[in-house]
């Protein structure tokens, strides 16, 4: 019965896969295609009546039309959505909002999450990233056995409960097609509970006495924490003696560069795929289609059309996006979408580099606000991924979390970087990790390379390692800890890395 079942949703991937053939080979027209349905379905609305969407004739005209957007600008409107006013942003009434947790800071963004929004473009986005499992693993088994997703929670908005917020991936579990709910473990109250240490310690009983699991979904950083809470329950070296039919980890949210030798030890097979996903808040927009080409197919038709700003406009207060054919490969751009939950050209805060433009695909690289250039270096956090990976593999070293944030000039001294790095296995000279990230930070990143030249601009930068478990308790004390609350890797200021020293000299 369950081959039988497994044979059928084959057929209906391989179905999905000639319309996603279509789409690569018509990426501009898919698009335009996408602008007008969006347009149309959202005139009668608030926003549509303001900008005038009926009589928008084409891209350029709408880039003219609607400036770029942040969330404060759309706060307003998403605020009352959320207290049940109806065609503001988009059509009807929007029940659900995912809140964006991108960094630690206090404030919370809630994204609206339209019934269009959910079907067409999260739940759809998560059909197409199995329909290129199947397609690259002809003898996948994700609906023959079990897959584990880990996800957020949600809760009640108490101004007006018939909202409900919380993570996207909640939102997403909550809302699971019955087709595909026999085929998930562990069971919806267990995976929407809110205290994160209950849900780790339940998924992790229940995970454990289930062999036929052969795929696990979820950030690399909580990833982790579920691995290392179930080997110590069964006492086994690695996961695939807990669950021998393992096919695959699917993984977003963060760069799984530094994660990667921390999953080969836990997964110790060349037979496991690793897929990577681009679900965020705001919509489910791109996943890895071939396992053994890095970069992730940009989704075209799933209600999302994309505008990309270049580096030069990011400040900009009326910034000039770029269209996809007017893309290039190798160069960071932000991302800016307007979706079929009422987004409307959002400029969401992740910067994105394409790897193709035949067809087009993309990496994450970073946020517009997640970056070091204190004095012209202009460091990304790919390249802060990249260079701790390599330098971890050229010295048998493990980083579980690290942050990195600039030390400024003092009394005519020079600047550099200070990184606070949590070592699961310490190299064992500190200060030749040290130099081989450097040096390796220099190979990546050419500005870096000439701000380092003879020590002229900036020294060499400085590794603090921090106890294990530290990043957790920390993000712990700020009320971020699981669901997608990530670790900020990189900032142009002090905050986070001042008061992580801050929060470690309190514990001393």
């Amino acid at each position: 019965m369950k081959k039988w079942v497994n044979a059928i949703f084959k057929r209906y991937f391989r179905y999905r896969m000639r319309q996603l053939d279509q789409m690569i080979r018509q990426p501009q027209s898919t698009q335009r295609q996408v602008l007008t349905q969006l347009l149309e379905a959202a005139a009668h609305t608030e926003f549509g009546k303001k900008y005038d969407f009926r009589s928008i004739q084409d891209p350029r005209d709408f880039a003219a039309r609607i400036p770029v957007q942040d969330y404060e600008s759309l706060k307003p409107y998403i605020q009352r959505m959320m207290h049940g006013e109806k065609d503001i942003l988009w059509g009807g009434k929007t029940r659900w909002f995912s809140k964006s947790s991108g960094t630690t800071s206090d404030k919370s963004k809630f994204i609206p999450v339209s019934l269009e929004n959910l079907r067409d473009c999260h739940i759809k986005g998560t059909w197409d990233t199995m329909a290129f499992f199947y397609d690259q693993r002809p003898d996948a088994r994700q609906f023959e056995c079990k897959s584990l997703l880990m996800g957020g929670s949600l809760e009640p908005f108490s101004e007006y409960p018939q909202t409900k917020r919380g993570d996207v991936s909640a939102v997403m579990i909550r809302n699971m097609p019955m087709v595909a709910r026999p085929f998930f473990t562990p069971d919806l109250e267990t995976a929407l509970l809110s205290n994160f240490d209950e849900k780790i310690e339940r998924m992790a009983q229940i995970a454990s006495q289930d062999p036929e699991v052969v795929m696990i979904g979820g950030v690399p950083t909580w990833t982790v924490v579920l691995f290392r809470r179930i080997l110590e329950l069964t006492g086994k070296e690695h996961m695939l003696q807990v669950w021998p039919q393992l096919q695959g980890y699917i993984h977003g949210g963060v760069s799984f560069t530094p994660y990667r030798e921390q999953f080969r030890q836990f997964l110790p097979s060349p037979a496991i795929s690793y897929q990577e996903i681009y679900n965020a808040s705001e919509g489910y927009f791109a996943a890895q289609n071939q396992f053994s080409e890095q970069g992730m197919l940009l989704l075209l038709d799933n209600g999302v059309y994309f505008e990309f700003l270049p580096a030069e406009e990011w400040d900009r207060e009326f910034p000039r996006s770029l269209t996809l054919d007017e893309v290039e490969t190798g160069r960071d751009y932000a991302l800016v979408i307007s979706t079929n939950a009422g987004l409307w050209r959002y400029k969401i805060g992740d910067t994105v580099a394409f790897t193709s433009t035949d067809p087009y695909k993309i990496k994450v690289t970073g946020r517009t606000q997640h970056f070091i250039n204190a004095f012209g270096e202009e460091v990304m956090v790919d390249n802060t991924d990249r260079a701790i990976a390599q330098t971890c593999a050229e010295l048998d070293t493990l980083v579980t979390e690290y942050t990195v944030a600039p030390v400024y000039f003092q009394d005519g001294g020079k600047g550099g970087h200070q990184w606070l790095i949590e070592f699961e296995r310490p190299p064992a000279d500190l200060s030749l990790f040290v130099d081989r990230l450097d040096a390796n930070l220099q190979k990546i990143n050419s500005d870096y390379e000439a701000k380092r030249y003879k020590n002229m601009a900036l020294k060499r930068l400085t590794v603090q390692a921090v106890p294990a478990g530290t990043f957790h308790r920390w993000l712990r004390s700020k009320g971020k800890y699981g669901g997608q609350h990530k670790v900020p890797r990189l900032a142009n200021h002090r905050q986070y890395v001042e008061d992580l020293l801050r929060f470690l000299e309190e514990r001393v």
